[in-house]
């Protein structure tokens, strides 16, 4: 069995991380680590593991928790992980970092757009970025994962192929996406409360969304050349899902069984990648509760631009599921294991 740690179990990705991870049959939990509600039973923290889990929460030391477990997920705000790894931890176990400290490679632009000052750059050109899609074969073999964000899995899952292709003019591109309220986390805030939210929908973080840079690197990679995007997120009123619709110009006239044939390439033996029939448009509830992102896409001849669609579950492929099958991974395992979840309808 792989011994897990979690630090930051008490908020929705942690969570999230648990709830899969109780039902994963090579993994148990050893530590549910919470700054907020250190020795608290962490089931009265999540009512619904009522009676399936009777640890309570700890703290996150993770020179101890690093003795004890095989891996650690830090589902944690930015900072955190990078304030408290060291090479001695990663000599003794793995770490799945599920916030921002180890995706971006540049680590002016992390300090820029994250207003923070990085506390361990050293480790920043070794972790991996873990979209398990694209960079598989370096995931099985990292101690140290950065598990990319919710909009920018469903961002980049959904262009990657016609990036890569080089079918799309990279300098037109816009993202336009929506994320329900848990992807802004746990805390009491005021924008996030019933009334703020409900019956409103609203854009956020415009032409300044820290996911911006991440989408733009990882695209750039994709493409060969550098990327920027305009990317707007918006705020609606449901508890998961995120929609991302994306529109870039053509280099070139292509019909649809050349664009389906280029995403099939890439995407018809992922297990979690659904790319729709012609016609059938990605919808936020058929991929709830689940670790799968279905895409589909349009071209638009009148305007030469296509049109492309993605949409995840924003806690599970945009955060721990995403995690939990980097950790198959890098542990040999299937990499469906814990995460045949079939979406929740309605």
């Amino acid at each position: 069995m792989i011994k897990v740690g979690i630090i930051g179990s008490t908020g929705y990705a942690g969570g999230e991380l648990v709830r899969i991870l109780t039902g994963h049959r090579e993994a148990e939990i050893v530590w549910y680590g919470s700054r907020s509600y250190i020795d608290q039973k962490y089931a009265s923290v999540y009512q619904n593991m009522f009676q399936l889990v009777d640890a309570r929460c700890m703290d996150d030391n993770m020179e101890e928790l690093a003795k004890q477990a095989d891996v650690i997920f830090t589902a944690t705000p930015q900072g955190l992980c990078a304030s408290l790894v060291n090479e001695e931890i990663l000599s003794q176990t793995k770490i799945i970092d599920l916030s921002a400290d180890f995706r971006i490679k540049d680590v002016a632009v992390y300090e820029k757009w994250y207003n923070l000052e990085h506390k361990s750059p050293q480790f920043i050109e070794e972790a991996v970025y873990g979209l398990c899609e694209i960079n598989r074969e370096d995931v099985k073999k990292a101690r140290l994962v950065a598990n990319p964000g919710c909009y920018t899995t469903c961002s980049i899952l959904t262009a990657y192929p016609l990036a890569k292709e080089g079918i799309i003019d990279m300098k037109t591109l816009i993202v336009d996406a929506k994320s329900g309220t848990s992807g802004a986390g746990r805390g009491a805030k005021v924008p996030n409360l019933y009334c703020e939210v409900n019956e409103n929908m609203k854009a956020y973080g415009v032409a300044s969304h820290r996911h911006t840079p991440e989408i733009e690197e990882q695209l750039s990679y994709a493409s060969g050349e550098e990327v920027v995007i305009n990317f707007t997120p918006h705020l609606v009123p449901m508890n998961r899902g995120i929609l991302a619709t994306e529109y870039a110009s053509l280099k070139k006239d292509v019909t649809y069984e050349e664009v389906k044939a280029i995403y099939d390439k890439y995407y018809k033996d992922e297990k979690f990648v659904r790319v729709l029939d012609e016609g059938v448009y990605p919808e936020t509830k058929w991929v709830e509760g689940s670790n799968y992102v279905d895409i589909n896409f349009k071209i638009d001849p009148r305007t030469n631009r296509i049109i492309m669609m993605g949409a995840i579950d924003n806690l599970v492929k945009g955060a721990a599921g995403q995690a939990v099958q980097n950790m198959n991974l890098m542990f040999g395992l299937d990499e469906a294991e814990g995460l045949n979840l079939v979406p929740m309808f309605p």
